[in-house]
């Protein structure tokens, strides 16, 4: 099974909430998941971020992809690195000194 971190929408019709959610690759976006780790207000003033880092470290270390979004918003809060890409500059970096 494969898991993803990704965002999960909620709210009302154009006032849209994300819960981030760890979910198998295979459900639909708003279907089953796994466990919520978090949760992203990208309307308010201040966009809105509040992550249960303990939770979201745990799925990162099972081997869990987050999706585009969810990674730029784990950067912002500094949960993972800018690099830290899958076949990515460190990657090539790491192959480079072997």
């Amino acid at each position: 099974m494969a898991v993803k971190l990704r965002l999960m929408r909620m709210g009302k019709t154009k006032q849209p909430t994300y819960r981030v959610v760890a979910a198998d690759s295979r459900s639909p976006r708003d279907g089953r998941f796994i466990e919520v780790v978090g949760s992203y207000a990208p309307r308010e003033a201040v966009k809105k971020v509040v992550l249960k880092a303990d939770r979201v470290s745990h799925w990162l270390g099972e081997g869990a992809q987050p999706t585009d979004r969810v990674r730029r918003i784990l950067v912002s809060e500094g949960l993972l690195q800018a690099t830290a890409r899958s076949g990515g500059a460190a990657t090539a970096a790491s192959t480079a000194e072997k």
